[in-house]
Formats: C-alpha cells, sequence, structure tokens
C-alpha cells in the first residue's frame, strides 16, 4: 500500500513538474533534423529549383522558429544540459517562440513595408521574439553577450541621451521591435543567412566524418606520421586538433573531441596536466584559422567583404601556418628539454590500416577544387565533399567501422543540435547591426574611434585589441567578431588599413578570448579533461599560443603575410617570420640544441621580434630585418656550438 502511494506520488510531482523527457525529447529530435534538412535543403537551392519564389528572410524566420523552441528544451534556466521534465512555462515560450516566426515569415511580404507605421501585426510577434531570443542567448553563451543586446537595445531607445559625438536616434519601441523583426537589417539578417546557409552544410561534413570513421582517421594519421618522433604525443595534438579544428571551427568542440584522446597521451609521457591541456586548447583553438575550412566566422568576413570565401581562406593561409608552426616548434623543444620520446610501438596505428582510410582525403580534395578552382560557393563545396565522404565510407569504412543507415540519419540530430548556438548568436547579432543602422551609431562610432586614435592607426589597433579582449571575456569567437566587425572593422579601415587585414585582425583577437584568463573557454574545458587547476592552464595557454598575439599586427603592417603584394616581398616577408617566429619560440621553452641560458634565450628573443618586424612597416624596417636574421643565426651557431662543446666534455 505505501509503495503504491509513493509511485502515485512520484507521478503527481513529474505532471507538476511539466512535460515528461520521453514526450518532449522526440520533438527536440524532429526540431533538430528539421533544422538540418531545411538547411541543407537550402544550401542545395532546392526550393528555387521547384520554382518557389520567398524572400530570404521568410526562410531564416523558419529557421529560427525551429531554433529557438528547440535551445529552450536543450538547456535549463540555469544553463545546464536538460535531461528531466520540460516546465510548462519552458513550452510555452518554445510555442510563442515558433508561432511568433511562422507569423512573421507569414505575414513578411506585407510587414516589411509596415514597419514606420507600427501595428500590431507587426510590433507584437517582434516583441515576443526579442524577448524569447535574448533568453535564449542567455541560456547558450550566458550573461555577458545578453547584457551587450540590452545595452545596444537601450541606446536604440535613448541614444538622444548619449552625449557628444555618440549620440543616436532615439526610436519608438513598437518601431524598434518591428524593424528587428522584418528588416533585413535586423535579426534575419547576412549574419543569420551565412551560419544557416553555409556553417550548418560545413558541421554537417563535421558529424559524417565522425561517424564514419574519417575523425579516428585523422588522429592514427597523426599517430602514424608523428608518433615515433620526441614528444610524439604532443605533435599529435597539435596535427589531429589543427585538422578536426579546421572541419568544425568550434574551439570547445575541437577539445572535447580531440583532447579525449590527446590529453591523457600527453600526460601518460610525463608532461605536466597543465601544459597538456595548453597545448590541446592552443591547438584546437587554432583550428578556427585553418585552411580551407575555418570557423563560421571566416564565412560571414566573406560576406562582409563581399569577397570569395577562396580569397579569405587563402589570406589566412600563412598566418595559420605561423600560427601552428610556433604550436609545433614548442611542442617540440619542450619534449627535448623535459627528454619526452616518441609514443609506445603498440599504440602507433599500422600503414595498412590509416592507408585503408585515405579515401577520406578525396572529399577534401572535391572540397578545395570545387572552392579555388570551381569557384563554387562554400555551402555547394561542402555538400560535395559530404556526398564524397557518404559514398566512400559505405564503400570502404575505416578500420572496421561502416557507417550505417541509422549513425547517418543521427548525424541529422547531433548536427542539429550543434548548430542552436550558432544561429542564436547570429539572430543576436542582428540586434547590434540594425540598432547601429537605425539608429545612426554604424557612423557615430567609426568617427569617433577615428577622431580618438588621432588618424593612427597603431593606436587604433591597440584599442581594437584591448576591446576584442574585453569583449571576448566568455564569449564564443564568432559572437567576438560579429560585434568588432560591425563596431571596429570599419574605422581600421578609415585609418587605411587593408580590409581584409582589419577583419582578420579583429578574428584572431577575438579567438584569443577561448585561451586568455580570466574566462578561457577551450583552456577551461581542456583543464577538465587533465583535470588541473583551469587558470593555470589558460596561462600556460597564453605561453603557447603566443604568436597569435603578434601575428595580427604583422599582416595588419605588411599585408604581404596575406599574400597581397609583390611575390618577391611576399617571399621575404614570409622567410623572415618564420625566423623569428623560430628563435622566439626557443626563447619561451628554453631551448634549442641544449638548454639556453638567460642570457642566450633574451639574445633569442631579441632577434626573433626584430626578424618579426615586417620589412615594410616603417621606413627602414627591412634593417630590423636584417639584424634579426643576422643577430638569429650568429646566436643559433653559438648555441649550438655550446652544446656540442658540453656534450663533448668527460661526465656530460
Amino acid at each position: 500500500m505505501e509503495e503504491v502511494t509513493a509511485m502515485e506520488a512520484e507521478r503527481a510531482e513529474r505532471r507538476r513538474s511539466g512535460i515528461p523527457a520521453h514526450v518532449w525529447k522526440p520533438v527536440a529530435a524532429t526540431l533538430a533534423v528539421a533544422i538540418t534538412l531545411v538547411a541543407l535543403l537550402w544550401s542545395a537551392n532546392v526550393p528555387r529549383m521547384l520554382g518557389m519564389s520567398y524572400y530570404p528572410q521568410q526562410f531564416l524566420a523558419v529557421i529560427v522558429a525551429l531554433a529557438l523552441p528547440l535551445a529552450l528544451m536543450m538547456f535549463t534556466v540555469r544553463r545546464e544540459r536538460r535531461t528531466t521534465a520540460l516546465p510548462w512555462y519552458d513550452a510555452v515560450a518554445a510555442v510563442l517562440a515558433c508561432l511568433s516566426c511562422a507569423y512573421i515569415a507569414w505575414n513578411y511580404a506585407a510587414g516589411v513595408n509596415q514597419v514606420f507605421m507600427r501595428p500590431a501585426s507587426v510590433w507584437v510577434p517582434g516583441v515576443i521574439l526579442l524577448v524569447v531570443l535574448v533568453e535564449g542567448l542567455r541560456r547558450t553563451t550566458g550573461w555577458s553577450l545578453v547584457i551587450i543586446m540590452l545595452v545596444f537595445l537601450a541606446y536604440g531607445l535613448f541614444g538622444n541621451l548619449v552625449p557628444g559625438r555618440l549620440a543616436g536616434r532615439p526610436q519608438n519601441w513598437q518601431t524598434l521591435s518591428g524593424y528587428m523583426a522584418y528588416d533585413a537589417n535586423g535579426i534575419f539578417g547576412q549574419s543569420l543567412e551565412v551560419a544557416t546557409a553555409i556553417v550548418v552544410a560545413f558541421i554537417f561534413f563535421g558529424a559524417l566524418l565522425g561517424v564514419t570513421g574519417g575523425a579516428k582517421f585523422f588522429t592514427d594519421a597523426s599517430l602514424l606520421t608523428m608518433g615515433r618522433f620526441r614528444g610524439g604525443s604532443m605533435k599529435i595534438a597539435v596535427v589531429s586538433s589543427a585538422l578536426f579544428g579546421s572541419i568544425s571551427g568550434s574551439a570547445v568542440a575541437n577539445v572535447v573531441a580531440t583532447g579525449v584522446v590527446t590529453i591523457p597521451m600527453i600526460i601518460r609521457d610525463k608532461y605536466p596536466a597543465a601544459k597538456a591541456a595548453a597545448i590541446e586548447a592552443v591547438s584546437s583553438t587554432g583550428g578556427q584559422l585553418m585552411p580551407p575550412v575555418m570557423g563560421a566566422a571566416a564565412f560571414i568576413m566573406a560576406e562582409f567583404l563581399q569577397i570569395p570565401y577562396a580569397d579569405v581562406a587563402l589570406a589566412a593561409l600563412v598566418p595559420s601556418l605561423l600560427f601552428y608552426g610556433a604550436l609545433f616548434i614548442q611542442a617540440d623543444l619542450e619534449a627535448a628539454k623535459m627528454g619526452i620520446k616518441g609514443a609506445p610501438e603498440d599504440e602507433i596505428p599500422s600503414k595498412r590500416t590509416v592507408v585503408g582510410g585515405l579515401h577520406f582525403l578525396i572529399a577534401f580534395g572535391l572540397m578545395i577544387y570545387a572552392l579555388f578552382w570551381m569557384n563554387w560557393q562554400p555551402e555547394r563545396a561542402a555538400m560535395l565533399a559530404c556526398l564524397s565522404a557518404v559514398v566512400t565510407a559505405f564503400l570502404f569504412g575505416y578500420d572496421g567501422m561502416r557507417a550505417s543507415l541509422r549513425s547517418l540519419l543521427g548525424t541529422f540530430v547531433e548536427t542539429g543540435e550543434s548548430v542552436v548556438e550558432i544561429i542564436v548568436i547570429s539572430a543576436a547579432s542582428g540586434i547590434v547591426i540594425g540598432i547601429m543602422n537605425i539608429s545612426g551609431l554604424s557612423f557615430n562610432l567609426t568617427y569617433w574611434l577615428v577622431q580618438f586614435g588621432g588618424g593612427s592607426s597603431t593606436v587604433l589597433l591597440l584599442m581594437s585589441a584591448f576591446v576584442c579582449f574585453i569583449l571576448g571575456l566568455g564569449l564564443p569567437t564568432l559572437a567576438v567578431y560579429l560585434l568588432l566587425a560591425s563596431l571596429v572593422a570599419p574605422a581600421m579601415v578609415e585609418t587605411g588599413i587593408n580590409p581584409m587585414a582589419a577583419h582578420l585582425f579583429v578574428l584572431y583577437y577575438g579567438m584569443l578570448s577561448m585561451i586568455t584568463p580570466p574566462i578561457a573557454l577551450a583552456s577551461f574545458a581542456a583543464a577538465t579533461i587533465a583535470r588541473c587547476d583551469p587558470n593555470e592552464a589558460g596561462w600556460e595557454s597564453v605561453r603557447f599560443g603566443w604568436s597569435a598575439f603578434f601575428i595580427p599586427f604583422m599582416f595588419v603592417y605588411s599585408p604581404t603575410l596575406l599574400l597581397i603584394g609583390d611575390p618577391v616581398d611576399i617571399i621575404w616577408a614570409i622567410t623572415a617570420a618564420s625566423f623569428g617566429i623560430w628563435l622566439v619560440s626557443a626563447a619561451l621553452s628554453g631551448y634549442f640544441v641544449n638548454r639556453l641560458s638567460p642570457l642566450l634565450r633574451s639574445l633569442f628573443a631579441a632577434f626573433g621580434l626584430l626578424s618579426l618586424i615586417p620589412a615594410d612597416a616603417f621606413q627602414g624596417a627591412v634593417y630590423t630585418d636584417a639584424v634579426g636574421l643576422v643577430g638569429g643565426i650568429g646566436a643559433m651557431v653559438y648555441a649550438y656550438m655550446s652544446g656540442r662543446n658540453l656534450a663533448e666534455r668527460p661526465g656530460t
């Protein structure tokens, strides 16, 4: 009798607590599949092929109608992943979000022309959308970005109260909510279009590689090529994270996906846990910069600059190689200093096993060919790569793994859930862009920044770097880039900085927030796996990722590093920068062919920094390069001879 009473009480509690998990979870999975399918059909241009005529904003409203309810289902009010019943208030908010977006999609053609007339049919769905979007943003990213959004909304309403040159045109709250919901510069704008049409296709490609064995192939290939060398585990982390990161473009996702394998491997080699976490965090974060597939921000950058994505990838190639070159050199020298050998032979896969996965390279080959030679849109190239991965996986498989129909269908759910955060962030960034347009803040801020910097690009760059750092505290790279590309990049271009260099500068410094304390999401995720102090891992990440603090200034002052300019100048710039990266990395490691004395470390660092100064940064800068090269070679020779003499002494 008591057992029956307890069961009834439990059932009553479940009814009071909301919709049971076995009811809402299938609905959430359906929404995730729908997001992926609708986005892929859009990427493949299927609706147009079927003769459908619509505004892009109508399609984007449908995507948000699916994504916002899913965000409310996936995350609780406390920002935890939901596993229990769905509360009634979340269910109501999800339904309201879906209905308001669906109404906007249905009524868009009429509503877009009535924004400034302020009918209830325009501003009511706009208000609902704004409220639920801000809450969805809070649950997926935290309070930082929400506070920024609320500040911008307040500026849109009361911009006239701001003193001086930054005063804006105040808007009626009904006009503002309608503008955000219907105007192409609002929530359903360019950022959301790129995230939906392009980014979803590439994340789907990454999910396909995961279930078909492609991700395991890249880890095995890294083990085979790097595992036998000194510090092989660290080099495996660098190479595998760069490869995987170039597919997914999400730093934290890269850390979680590859770090569970690489971090324990590095620690097992007697390497400090904090440094193991740092190497994984930095190499995973850099994946957002590694062509041919960079992070979501790179696709949006191409739209901002109105250039093909292939041009962005080509410009980012040399800086990303310098970044990974510095990390690889440090990993090698740290291993030499600590006497860390290669991975055990029984952990290294056979050549036969790895050769069996070479078919995955076909997908990348087709993608690169479509992007750079056929000039296809990125989403079409990604769809071609997805098709290739599926076909070859069914035909060949990898190391006993062969994709099943069920696992392939599961990638639709995985992709839909993975892109919820990106969709919510991109939609929310439309608030910033919309406010800047309707209030006049865009022009006012550019003018103020240029005036404040006194027309000096150096002052403006330092200001921009500081702003990127502050905004990046706790925010994903995509969110930081979207904000700074609208707020700061125009002012940088106004002072004469190359537009590509300006936007890449913002991207780099936005990325650095992932590895820079006090809130370093990638470093903290890696520290969780390594079971070490998060702050210690964060500061170690800064040391290993030092090059990312310098490289943006280098390509701003010398666009030759972006492959812009005379071929001879480009070759000289790459050579000098590579040499400088090597010297400074050795100085930070405290090792070259042997341990470096404090004096030699100082010389390596000084000559390395001189080599890093671009030859065309200012008049006479070519001489600093020459001094750095000659002095650096001399320091290397001296270090080599000293180490050799030390090794030849009896008893050493």
